[in-house]
């Protein structure tokens, strides 16, 4: 080769390497042997929050090859979450944090970062039922199921009793089959961690045989920089008895676990949980895990296992080598937040796996997330790279005209996905 075609190579080389090192550096961080990287830290983090600008008329995500997306319902007040009702009706949860009192310039600067990104509106309160009598892939009922909440979340019906998990507390209601709003008023089953709310979503999940409930609880802070006396009984999921309200620590070292969900093969615990910010773009990789009773997940000494976090101090060695690691990652700083098993039969694909709505980045470059991925399982374990079944939130100028988080299977199989941006559920089905 002579020096002037090794020198066009090269030059050619180097002008594709940035494009190259992006769409690795995208890549990197998934699967069940994740590569971490080094540490990087920095006295300013990244911040690349995408502009919340919502859909312009016509425009839609973008469904997987022989799919298809339309709006199953529009017009909401930031849905974060759904329930899908034995009979069909389709709860979802208008919800966002409660007040917060955190003082400091930090604080401030992220309360500017997710107003930016569309995370920071008042909280509805409340929970809407939508029906689609007709079975025409739209919602035409749509009544106020619940109101009066405390940012309310995780949502489960065990039997006649309706539960929701408020920020401070689990709710129960009676409901009756069919009936499209409930006023009686709940009682309190048992209270929750909460106060400051650095993460609030509190999820809800009730056993296979209906005897207990499972709530997740996120960490007040990154990585304990307040002391851990604040995060008693937080990152962490609990186990409630329903019929006692005795509630129990069943898994911890979980920074957020939100989504949670049964494997239908095992009958497992799943959850999916959002890890640590500021040790750079791809670290520290969202993760999907089984949930040990009894297991210790790092957080926050440790990170992917027993992986050390230089700056939590003091350490804690003896609990970091007791530190599982988790079973899948889903790359950093997707903000993974849905999470159900695809259990119809409308998309045989998707059949036992997962799917999960990834909310996207706020400080991260490029940007991540921003899609809903599918996860194929083989004897109840994730196997193989994700796959998406639900992209284009972003607009070719990088703002975010959606951003997914609940994700949940309807009674006819389609798939159901909260867009707290956009403020629709969109409902994914075959071509």
């Amino acid at each position: 080769m002579n020096m002037k075609k090794f020198l066009l190579i090269s030059f050619m080389f180097l002008l594709a390497a940035p494009a190259l090192a992006q769409e690795m550096s995208a890549q990197t961080g998934f699967g069940p042997d994740p590569y971490l990287p080094e540490p990087e830290t920095s006295l300013v983090p990244t911040v690349n929050t995408a502009k919340a600008i919502g859909w312009p008329e016509g425009k839609l995500p973008a469904a997987a090859p022989g799919l298809k997306v339309t709006a199953f319902a529009r017009n909401f007040d930031h849905p974060r979450w759904m329930y899908v009702l034995p009979n069909g009706d389709v709860l979802v949860a208008e919800t966002n944090a409660p007040p917060k009192d955190q003082g400091g310039v930090k604080n401030w600067v992220m309360g500017k970062v997710m107003q930016h990104a569309g995370a920071k509106t008042q909280s509805a309160n409340r929970i809407i039922l939508l029906r689609d009598a007709n079975g025409d892939g739209k919602a035409e009922t749509r009544t106020i199921f619940l109101k009066g909440l405390f940012s309310p979340f995780g949502m489960a019906l065990v039997g006649d009793d309706f539960y929701v998990a408020n920020a401070d507390a689990v709710m129960v209601f009676p409901y009756e089959e069919g009936q499209t709003t409930i006023t009686t008023p709940g009682r309190q089953l048992v209270n929750l961690p909460a106060g400051i709310n650095h993460h609030w979503t509190k999820n809800l999940i009730a056993s296979v045989d209906g005897k207990h409930l499972y709530v997740s609880v996120g960490s007040n802070s990154n990585v304990a920089e307040k002391g851990m006396e604040i995060e008693k009984d937080r990152a962490a999921i609990h186990e409630i008895d329903r019929a006692t309200g005795k509630m129990r620590l069943f898994a911890s070292g979980l920074r957020n676990p939100v989504g949670m969900a049964w494997n239908p093969e095992n009958k497992a615990l799943w959850t999916v949980v959002n890890e640590r910010d500021e040790l750079g773009n791809d670290l520290v990789p969202d993760y999907m895990t089984s949930v040990k009773d009894g297991g210790f997940y790092g957080w926050p000494y440790s990170y992917y296992g027993q992986h050390v976090d230089d700056r939590v101090q003091p350490q804690n060695p003896d609990l970091v080598a007791s530190a599982l690691k988790p079973d899948y990652a889903l790359g950093s700083h997707t903000a993974s937040l849905g999470l159900t098993f695809y259990d119809g039969s409308m998309l045989p694909q998707y059949k036992n796996g997962a799917l999960i709505g990834q909310h996207g980045s706020w400080n991260r470059d490029p940007r991540a997330g921003y899609k809903v991925i599918y996860v194929p399982f083989e004897n109840g374990q994730a196997t193989g790279m994700p796959q998406d079944v639900l992209s284009g939130f972003l607009s070719d100028d990088g703002d975010a005209m959606g951003r997914p988080v609940g994700v949940s299977v309807a009674k006819d199989g389609a798939i159901l996905v909260a867009d707290d941006v956009g403020n629709v559920i969109w409902r994914v089905s075959k071509q």
